[in-house]
């Protein structure tokens, strides 16, 4: 590793030496140094929506899909938004120092547990120029430095949108190496951001499958796996329809390059009459597709909504447009077996006005966010009440589901004696 051709060993080392200063950094400077970068976006404005405007031209050009181009999209109220998610997390409490639990042991020793900063992380992303935002401000909040490796999609976007933030970092008063952009004009800098096991303390992927599969695969730095959303909608028996309705179509509808869109939403045989006729209509004024089971058909035929017969694909698939799969069940029993077969443990929601469903749903489901008559988008780091997230992370260890400040912490014991040295196995210093 000590390759002087590895250019990315050479930025995460300036990235440990600024994490040193990040990690004794209180939260007042912090906080100051978050507000300013807020206030530089803004003031780039221009800058960085023409910056945008050329990746995205370029997007269209070559046939990106257009969900693609709407992540990549960055206008002046995507920016606004971005920039107040680092406000909010400027507001929010530092979590670097926090006593997670302390005690005094039988020998007189005293023993805290705190949390500090991971050190240096890299995010590894695609065409998500607001990631490069979000991730930054939360590994300076949290004391740690970024290493971001955007998608070439986004290469103008991104340099814009670091360069603005680096300098307000300079005048800030903090190392500006605390936010480091990856070359991405090449995949050789993710193959070193991955091999870079002691320069970099943690990845962590957000985008599609094959993306996130490849990095948790190849990686040697330790991965928090993100969030494929396969989310599942399940209406019940004893579901309001008004409020199962308004809750398909928004899951569904209101965003399709989520992560936390549904992708599938199941039906209860017994609702199914009274339900279906008003849930199609409310998702054909969506121009939505569904790929539907044979149980199904008939419904969708009588709606004239846009049909397709579901296959294996269709019930594993995470769109990204505006498809679902549906299905009518016997029994809730039935959904969930569903849901456990083809959700990737993402975000499954419950529409239903009994507690004994509810609770059943809760706590056979499996996945890092369950809804209960809410919709699958309240997923989100923001949402939470996090400021920003970092990602939404499916796995159990660590972390899981909307990761925010927390999320991006270790911990340390400190341990303190009055010349304690330790005896003979069984012994105890008084």
């Amino acid at each position: 590793m000590a390759d002087k051709d590895n250019a990315v060993v050479e930025i995460a080392k300036r990235a440990r030496i600024a994490s040193y200063q990040l990690a004794q950094l209180n939260r007042e400077v912090k906080d100051k140094a978050l507000i300013s970068m807020a206030q530089a976006l803004i003031a780039n404005s221009d800058k960085i929506t023409k910056a945008n405007q050329v990746d995205v031209e370029k997007a269209k050009s070559t046939g990106t899909d257009a969900a693609i181009v709407d992540r990549l999209t960055l206008n002046t109220e995507r920016i606004k938004e971005v920039s107040q998610g680092l406000l909010d997390i400027a507001k929010l409490p530092d979590p670097i120092g926090e006593v997670i639990r302390g005690w005094v042991q039988p020998n007189g020793l005293e023993i805290e547990q705190k949390r500090v900063p991971m050190g240096v992380i890299g995010m590894i992303y695609e065409a998500r120029p607001n990631v490069t935002v979000d991730a930054a401000g939360l590994c300076l909040k949290s004391g740690n430095a970024a290493l971001l490796r955007g998608s070439s999609s986004a290469k103008n976007t991104n340099e814009s949108l670091v360069e603005v933030m680096r300098n307000s970092l300079k005048e800030s008063g903090v190392d500006i190496d605390a936010i480091q952009l990856v070359p991405s004009d090449t995949h050789e800098s993710v193959k070193q951001l991955m091999s870079a096991r002691g320069f970099v303390d943690l990845l962590i992927p957000r985008g599609g499958a094959s993306l996130i599969n490849s990095i948790v695969n190849d990686s040697l730095v330790p991965v928090i796996e993100t969030g494929v959303g396969n989310c599942h909608v399940y209406i019940d028996k004893d579901a309001d329809i008004e409020m199962a309705v308004s809750i398909l179509v928004n899951s569904k509808a209101s965003r399709v390059s989520v992560c936390n869109a549904a992708e599938t939403f199941l039906v209860h045989q017994d609702i199914a009459p009274n339900f279906l006729p008003k849930a199609l209509a409310a998702l054909k004024d969506k121009q939505v597709t569904i790929h539907g089971d044979e149980k199904i058909k008939q419904y969708c035929e009588k709606a004239a909504i846009s049909f397709e017969p579901v296959t294996d694909e269709d019930w594993a698939a995470e769109y990204y447009s505006l498809d679902i799969a549906a299905g009518i069940v016997d029994s809730m029993e039935e959904a969930i077996q569903h849901i456990r077969k083809w959700s990737s443990n993402h975000t499954e929601a419950i529409v239903s006005d009994s507690m004994t469903s509810i609770d059943k749903f809760v706590a056979q489901v499996d996945s890092a966010a369950v809804m209960v008559n809410a919709s699958t988008r309240f997923t989100d780091g923001g949402e939470f009440g996090f400021g920003a997230e970092i990602g939404i992370s499916n796995q159990k260890l660590h972390a899981r589901g909307p990761m925010g400040l927390v999320e991006m912490t270790s911990t340390k014991y400190i341990v303190r004696g009055k010349g304690h040295i330790r005896g003979k196995v069984g012994e105890r210093n008084k």
